[in-house]
């Protein structure tokens, strides 16, 4: 399979995308709602990763709907305290449509934050190896992503035309379903239909080991969800906020609100700061110190931000040298978010949006966690005791009381909610911000050129650590680079473009000349031995009419009847040699390199030394030394690049040749500087 081009997505870093005013509202409301959840199996809308979980052998709606109970239990520890950009993980029970058997589905939407994509690959590789009755399937709309992260390493017959159905998560490993015999029969065809979900699944019953995808493929996915987790908190960021005390009421309930605020805030348009002059639900006079906690993610989103608020909203900053200006600016943004979404709240009243938790299913689920040590030996009562079991409410509601249910609350309506059902006491906050935490360091978000490059190599698995050894650049063989580019030339090259050798299992490439010439005549034939006439009658006159090309053509026919192949070959033979005494005192072929005399290729001097004299050496000329000038002008064009990307860096690196710096042009920099 040919690796695709570079995604378009890449990791979330430091620096967010500027602000979106220039959208359209029509776009931003669209952006802000963000795509529906697909049940179906169409393809998934724009940032989305779709996930079924399908049940390998006996099975049934009861079965799935047991093992989802026993997976939000498993996952509470993790899910309870972890921030969605967008939607959270959420597994419900579908029905069987056409060819999909029914299953375990859902989707998450993850914006800007793609490694909410890759939490939701770890949670379905350790889903399936909990339990090994379920296989998981994972896209988006890429397609199947994952094979995009090991494309260098999957084999020729598999593309996207016939991946279809075949990538699965089973007992915690990647397994890929192959062609069946009869297509392998077929030259692997790559429109090759692809297996049903049941085919795949009973394949997966039976041989599963058979089916288990290779190292390289499996290492690549792995490194890319390694870390979890761990990596959870280290996604995190603290900083400090004066934000209105209700606001600071309705994070301690429920810390996943600031994605939702600050996506609001991120995404807002004219008609939404309309809200914000008036500040009815968050007025700025009762504002408070509190530590918020962002992912990285968000943080960037909501700092990177450029905004002024509005004179009338009673929101004002204080002078930017001021020590705490960025805690008073992020809380101003935050502020305006919240608002935002409070004005586009429905004004319902709580009991009929807020799900209590409560009767036997909460109850089962609150056993399930104490059973698993959730509350870590904690004091019923105590602090840190009630801490945990507000996040267990809000991940029980929002991941399976909404997984079953078909009416989607807003985050307004949560807001306002939980400002009528919570008090709190402002006394109170103003004492916790007293002894407030120290904020982390967000010095990740600059990134110098240095850490760029570093990043960029790493991705792309081509990180090699740099050395002044001049002994190791001594070790270098040129020769490698001269063979890797005789074995690119090589390659047969397709519509889907040209392969790299970079393997250095493949062999040398070798030259059979009595194999070349054989070839030879049997492409041309004798048809070649009058090119050299031809050409010299087309000097001399240029006027041929009609009658004197048929007699040409008829006079050429006779003639290669009597033409040998030896004769053919001596002919071609001179006609090349004496080409090469004429361009051997030209300026051409003074510019190569030819072998010394009695000497290997390796000890090569240039026809440069030559003088005007040397035409005594016509009756033998000197062989040019083709590795050599090939690894010259190699040389000579990657000093060119001046250490940025181009032809020969990229022709080379990609088959695993690494060129050293030039040692001469860096000393000459250096001088220059000093």
């Amino acid at each position: 399979m040919t690796p695709p081009p570079q995604r378009r997505r890449h990791d979330a870093v430091a620096s967010a995308p500027p602000c979106r005013d220039s959208l359209s509202a029509p776009q931003r409301r669209s952006a802000a709602c963000g795509p529906a959840l697909m049940a179906g199996d169409g393809a998934p809308g724009e940032d989305v990763v779709r996930y079924r979980l399908f049940a390998v052998g006996p099975g049934g709606e009861e079965l799935l709907r047991g093992c989802a109970r026993g997976i939000a239990e498993r996952l509470a520890p993790l899910l309870a305290a972890y921030i969605w950009q967008r939607q959270p993980f959420r597994l419900r029970y579908v029905p069987p449509r056409g060819d999909t058997p029914e299953h375990l589905g859902g989707s998450t939407p993850f914006g800007d934050n793609v490694e909410d994509e890759w939490f939701v690959v770890y949670l379905l590789r350790e889903i399936t190896r909990a339990f090994p009755l379920l296989a998981a399937r994972v896209d988006d709309n890429d397609g199947e992503f994952l094979l995009i992260e090991a494309a260098e390493f999957l084999p020729k017959w598999l593309s996207p035309e016939n991946s279809d159905n075949r990538v699965f998560f089973y007992k915690g490993e990647l397994h890929i379903i192959p062609l069946s015999e009869t297509q392998e029969q077929e030259d692997c065809e790559p429109s090759a239909a692809s297996p049903t979900i049941s085919q795949a699944l009973r394949l997966l019953s039976t041989r599963s080991e058979e089916f288990l995808a290779a190292e390289p493929i499996r290492a690549a996915v792995y490194k890319r969800i390694s870390g979890y987790p761990e990596k959870i908190q280290a996604s995190f960021h603290r900083a400090h906020c004066y934000l209105p005390a209700g606001i600071v009421a309705v994070l301690k309930q429920r810390p996943s609100l600031v994605a939702a605020a600050v996506q609001a805030f991120y995404l807002r348009d004219p008609v939404d700061l309309r809200a914000c002059r008036t500040f009815q639900t968050f007025p700025p006079e009762q504002r408070v110190m509190t530590t918020v906690t962002f992912t990285k993610c968000l943080y960037a989103q909501l700092v990177q931000q450029k905004f002024v608020p509005d004179r009338r909203s009673g929101y004002t900053l204080p002078l930017p040298s001021h020590p705490q200006y960025k805690a008073y600016e992020l809380g101003m943004k935050l502020a305006h978010g919240f608002e935002i979404l409070c004005s586009k709240s429905s004004k319902a009243s709580p009991d009929s949006k807020r799900n209590e938790c409560s009767g036997p299913v909460w109850e089962r689920f609150l056993n399930g966690l104490k059973e698993k040590d959730y509350f870590k030996g904690e004091m019923e009562g105590s602090a840190k005791y009630m801490e945990l079991l507000r996040m267990a409410e809000d991940y029980f509601q929002q991941s399976v009381t909404k997984a079953e249910s078909c009416v989607e609350v807003s985050p307004g309506d949560e807001i306002l909610t939980l400002l009528q059902t919570t008090t709190f006491d402002v006394k109170e906050f103003e004492r916790e911000a007293a002894c407030l935490p120290l904020e982390d360091d967000d010095s990740w978000l600059e990134i110098s050129p240095d850490d760029l490059d570093k990043m960029l190599k790493e991705a792309t698995n081509e990180f090699h650590p740099s050395s002044d050894d001049d002994e190791e650049e001594q070790k270098y063989d040129l020769e490698t680079v001269a063979e890797s580019m005789k074995a690119f030339v090589s390659k047969v090259s397709t519509h889907e473009g040209a392969e790299m050798p970079w393997s250095s299992d493949e062999a040398h490439v070798t030259f059979d000349v009595d194999s070349f010439t054989k070839a030879l005549d049997r492409i041309l034939g004798a048809d070649s031995e009058e090119l050299d006439s031809d050409d010299l009658d087309e000097e001399e006159d240029f006027n041929f009419s009609d009658e004197d090309d048929e007699d040409l053509d008829a006079e050429n026919q006779r003639q290669e009847q009597k033409v040998l192949p030896n004769e053919l070959i001596g002919s071609l033979k001179s006609y090349m040699d004496e080409m090469d005494r004429e361009l051997a005192h030209t300026n051409v072929g003074r510019s190569f390199t030819t072998q010394k005399k009695g000497a290997s290729s390796a000890k090569a001097t240039t026809s440069q030394d030559a003088g005007p004299d040397s035409e005594a050496e016509d009756a033998e000329l000197t062989p040019v030394d083709v590795d050599m000038n090939l690894v010259a002008n190699l040389l000579e064009s990657y000093s060119a690049q001046a250490g940025l990307a181009g032809p020969t860096s990229n022709i080379l690196q990609s088959m695993g040749v690494y060129l050293p710096e030039n040692a001469d042009q860096i000393g000459f920099n250096k001088g220059a500087t000093e």
